[in-house]
């Protein structure tokens, strides 16, 4: 495997914090499982401990993602422009600080998830949860990208994860669709209040996703570098 030389001689230290930090965001993010697992048989002790575990998960986080800022290398030598490296850490957060906003809401509010809605939601939610999982994968592949020039099978095999993760977004897409449809016809039985808030989660669930996508995109365009 050819060994990029920049790599060998300046190391690659800001790549497994980095990977560290978006494991921290979607184990956060997978949290939005059994959280919403609990929110459905209205079990408001265990949504409020998955909550507290999510809130843990963000700062911590946040915490790694304070350290990578501070110590990331401002050397010229870095194997990739620090601005995108930045970018790409600011991208991944985002994924957390939604799913945190998520289980927030929903418990400051003691939100119910109306019967016929649940099964829609449950595989909603899941799949959005696995955008995230992909995001991950891709970026636990970015050192090795790094000793292969961005080039090879290296870089094919992180242009197939991405491809995947868009399959999974639009996945996240089309479902967003299903559930709000679903909620629509229940609305008129529904408190108007708790419909414009369960809008609101349909919404954000949907960001998880969205955000897990821009981290792939961001994966591409150093790619195309």
């Amino acid at each position: 495997m050819p060994i990029n030389p920049f790599v060998s001689l300046f190391g690659r230290s800001p790549i497994g914090p980095m990977q560290q930090h978006i494991a921290k965001a979607h184990e956060c993010a997978a949290n939005l499982v059994p959280f919403f697992e609990a929110v459905m048989v209205e079990d408001w002790a265990k949504v409020e401990q998955v909550q507290q575990d999510m809130s843990r998960l963000e700062h911590e986080a946040d915490k790694l993602k304070k350290s990578v800022r501070l110590h990331l290398p401002k050397s010229l030598f870095l194997p990739v422009p620090r601005s995108d490296l930045l970018e790409l850490l600011s991208v991944q957060d985002k994924v957390a600080n939604r799913a945190k906003d998520i289980a927030g809401l929903m418990l400051g509010r003691q939100m119910a998830i109306p019967q016929a809605l649940q099964p829609l939601m449950r595989t909603y939610v899941q799949r959005s949860v696995d955008a995230s999982a992909q995001a991950l994968k891709a970026m636990n592949e970015l050192d090795e990208l790094l000793e292969t020039g961005f080039a090879g099978r290296e870089a094919v095999l992180v242009e197939t994860l991405i491809e995947e993760l868009g399959v999974i977004e639009h996945d996240t897409d089309r479902l967003q669709i299903d559930v709000r449809r679903a909620l629509f016809k229940l609305e008129k039985d529904l408190p108007p209040v708790d419909v414009m808030f369960l809008y609101q989660i349909i919404d954000w669930v949907g960001d998880v996703a969205d955000r897990a996508q821009r981290v792939g995109n961001r994966l591409e365009q150093l790619l195309a570098r």
